[in-house]
C-alpha cells in the first residue's frame, strides 16, 4: 500500500524540480565553471539548484536524508540512517551545460530505505519531465504508462554508451560495439531515462557513479525495463561516497539486457 509520507514526497519532488527549469534554461551555455579535484567539471548553477532543491524539500521532509555530489560536506562514506533519503545530480551532463550542449538534465531519486523508489529527471534538451516508479508507472511528459522497447536486436537497434576509461574493459565495450548502434549523449542519466522512455534499446556504462543513475533506475523499473550491476550491487545504497568506485552495468527491456550482459564480461 502506497503511504501519504511517500506520496507526499512525490509531489514535492516534482515541483522541486520544476522550480528548477528556469535557472537552468536562462544559464545554459553560460555559466561559469571550474574543474574540481577529481577531474569533474562544476558551474555555479549545479550548486545553486542543489541548495534550492534541498531547501525547498528540508523545509517540508526535516528527518530525511539530502545527498548531492555538489553539497557533501565530508568526503568520508555518509551512513544511510533514514527512511527518506534523496540522490541530487543537479546537472547531470555539466560539461554539455557549460559548452551549451543540450544533453543535460536535473535529476533527483526519492529513495526508501536505500532503494530508489520514485525518479524526477527533467530533460532540458526536449523541455520534458520525466518521473515514475514501480507501483506509479513511467511518465515521459504528457505521455503516460511508457513501456520500455523489449524486441530481439536487431539492425537499427540503439544502445546509450560511454567509453570505458579503464583499457582493460576495452574488449568489452568493443563488443557492444560491433552489434549496436551508438548514442554518447555525455549524460549517463538520460541515456537510462531514454531507456524507459522506449528512446533506446538499452544502455552501457563503465564510468558511472550512482548520483548518476538513481533517478533514472525507478523510471526504468516502473517501465518494465531491467538493471543489472556487473562490478557489485548497488542497491540499497547503504552509504553516500564521494570517493566510491565506478560502476559498470547494462540495463534494457528483458531481450535486450540479456544480450548486453552475454557481451559485457568484466
Amino acid at each position: 500500500m502506497t503511504s501519504a509520507e511517500l506520496l507526499k514526497r512525490i509531489e514535492a519532488a516534482k515541483h522541486a524540480v520544476l522550480a528548477q527549469t528556469e535557472l537552468l534554461h536562462r544559464e545554459f551555455g553560460r555559466a561559469e565553471s571550474r574543474w574540481k579535484s577529481d577531474g569533474t567539471r562544476v558551474t555555479a548553477v549545479d550548486v545553486a539548484i542543489s541548495e534550492n532543491i534541498f531547501r525547498e524539500l528540508s523545509e517540508q521532509f526535516s528527518a530525511d536524508q539530502f545527498f548531492s555530489e555538489e553539497l557533501a560536506e565530508t568526503d568520508a562514506p555518509i551512513p544511510v540512517t533514514a527512511q527518506f533519503s534523496w540522490v541530487l545530480d543537479p546537472i547531470d551532463g555539466t560539461n554539455n551545460f557549460a559548452l551549451g550542449i543540450p544533453h543535460c538534465a536535473i535529476s533527483l531519486a526519492l529513495c526508501e530505505s536505500g532503494v530508489p523508489v520514485y525518479g524526477v529527471v527533467y530533460d532540458l534538451s526536449r523541455r520534458t519531465l520525466m518521473h515514475g516508479g514501480p507501483g506509479f508507472g513511467m511518465h515521459d511528459g504528457a505521455r503516460t504508462g511508457v513501456r520500455v522497447l523489449n524486441v530481439a536486436p536487431h539492425a537499427e537497434s540503439i544502445v546509450g554508451f560511454h567509453r570505458p576509461f579503464e583499457p582493460a574493459l576495452l574488449p568489452a565495450a568493443n563488443a557492444v560495439l560491433g552489434q549496436f548502434k551508438i548514442r554518447g549523449l555525455g549524460s549517463a542519466t538520460l541515456h537510462l531515462a531514454y531507456v524507459a522512455a522506449g528512446l533506446f534499446d538499452g544502455c552501457v556504462d563503465f564510468n558511472v557513479k550512482i548520483w548518476d543513475l538513481a533517478a533514472a533506475i525507478p523510471l526504468l523499473r516502473a517501465a518494465g525495463g531491467e538493471i543489472f550491476f556487473l562490478n557489485g550491487e548497488q542497491l540499497p545504497m547503504k552509504t553516500f561516497n564521494l570517493k566510491m568506485g565506478k560502476i559498470v552495468y547494462v540495463a534494457g527491456g528483458p531481450i535486450v539486457s540479456a544480450r548486453l550482459r552475454e557481451l559485457v564480461k568484466v
